[in-house]
């Protein structure tokens, strides 16, 4: 038999892969009721976990399962399983499609068919199927902000020196951040020699850069004396200004100048008039300083 008719065979005898295609989704998060907290919990957030809880269906499935979304895992990994059950599915991950919110859910859902403390293998394109919003049972996040990553582990499992030495490293990495409470998905941090407060906002992006470029024509865009309006992010079809902070000021402080801000945005949200000429030069500004995230 020739070569290339063996070839043929072969080919003929495996069964062809099939092609998964990626589809890019802008919103991944949309119709979740706390869109801008899972935003900055995917973005901004270093440290932080909060409770999923699943839809009643799948809770019958596999079992009222703890599940706990957090900030990143170790190795970033896309899910981990406890050997007592509980699941831990992390946002900030290496292999991702263009769909956040079917990456999750895959993520997820193979670690509800894995063994409590097997490894979960996760493929790095899930293909069509549940997203976040098919699973999940939604509602505000209750999110837990944390110094380190202690929160990955079992009990005693720092008394391990190879797992405290890789903890110390992940640790090392963190800057201090602090969730605000003057409005949702609200952060302050400290990295060297300067602070942040930046925002997911919940408006539209159009709806929001046209409010943000009303305040900027009437001198309001700031958070206070020594304060810097620095730019915007573009994260998952939401905006989010970042302010620059002097560096010693602690965050409780910064409450009280949100509210404020917080205040005249909703105020201009409210102005329905299009832009003048000042309104459009500053939205042209604006639009200068903005960085898209993906």
């Amino acid at each position: 038999m020739s070569k290339r008719r063996k070839s043929q065979r072969a080919a003929e005898a495996t069964p062809k892969r099939e092609k998964v295609r990626d589809v890019f989704v802008p919103r991944p998060f949309e119709g979740l009721v706390d869109e801008p907290e899972w935003i900055a919990l995917r973005e901004l957030v270093p440290a932080a976990s909060a409770p999923l809880r699943l839809t009643p269906e799948l809770a019958e499935e596999h079992g009222d399962r703890p599940v706990t979304l957090a900030t990143v895992l170790p190795m970033a990994a896309p899910a981990i399983t406890k050997p007592d059950g509980r699941v831990l599915v992390g946002l900030q991950r290496h292999q991702q499609s263009g769909d956040v919110s079917r990456d999750l859910a895959d993520a997820l859902l193979c670690a509800l068919r894995t063994e409590p403390g097997g490894q979960v293998s996760v493929p790095p394109l899930p293909g069509p199927g549940p997203r976040l919003q098919d699973i999940l049972v939604d509602g505000p996040l209750e999110i837990s902000m944390h110094d380190g990553f202690e929160f990955w582990l079992d009990p005693g499992a720092a008394d391990d020196p190879g797992v405290q030495a890789s903890l110390e490293r992940a640790n090392a990495a963190i800057y201090p951040t602090v969730k605000l409470a003057a409005v949702r998905a609200a952060y302050w941090c400290q990295v060297p020699e300067k602070a942040h407060v930046r925002w997911v906002l919940p408006e539209d992006e159009d709806v929001a850069l046209d409010a943000l470029s009303r305040l900027s024509v009437a001198g309001t865009l700031t958070l206070g004396d020594d304060t810097r309006f620095a730019g915007m992010f573009r994260a998952h079809g939401r905006l989010v200004p970042v302010w620059d902070l002097p560096e010693d000021v602690p965050a409780a402080d910064w409450e009280e100048p949100v509210t404020g801000f917080a205040k005249r945005y909703a105020e201009a949200l409210e102005e329905r008039e299009p832009l003048d000429a000042a309104g459009r030069r500053a939205r042209q500004g604006l639009l200068g300083r903005q960085l898209t995230l993906r």
